[in-house]
């Protein structure tokens, strides 16, 4: 199953992947989820993410980053899940970044999963587009005050 969530924000494109840090993934954090970043090495290739929920039950969430890359129009990076929590059997999350022009982007979520049943996998795809939803402002308070990084 396939859920896109695409937002506009200001900043040219490659500066805005750079900003894929963990203190961006640190503002993405569910303000009412018990989370907590246990390793976040980067959003380069092999580099990976674990986390751990502890409410309401105890929870373990680890992808890792398959590929990344980046050409005239886009940039992007792909984490696919290693262990997942039940019911998820398969996690693939493509964050791009679209050049819109030099001052504005577009930031796509692509998330493609599947459930251990099919009809599973079609109930939970409102929960996983509202579990992304709330990005959509983050990333817009936080890059229309992004300060790149130097190269």
């Amino acid at each position: 199953m396939k859920v896109v969530i695409k937002t506009e924000v200001v900043g040219y494109y490659l500066e805005i992947m750079r900003g894929f840090d963990r203190k961006l993934f640190e503002a993405l954090k569910p303000k009412n989820a018990d989370m907590e970043i246990v390793e976040f090495t980067g959003s380069k290739k092999g580099d990976l993410v674990k986390l751990k929920f502890n409410k309401p039950i105890a929870i373990e969430w680890t992808s890792v980053i398959t590929e990344h890359g980046e050409n005239k129009k886009e940039a992007w990076f792909i984490d696919e899940g290693t262990v997942l929590p039940y019911p998820l059997k398969k996690w693939r999350h493509k964050h791009r970044v679209l050049k819109i022009n030099d001052s504005h982007s577009y930031i796509i979520d692509e998330m493609n999963y599947e459930c251990v049943n099919p009809l599973i996998t079609i109930i939970l795809k409102p929960f996983v587009y509202l579990a992304f939803y709330p990005r959509k402002k983050v990333y817009q308070q936080y890059f229309n005050n992004f300060k790149p990084k130097e190269i």
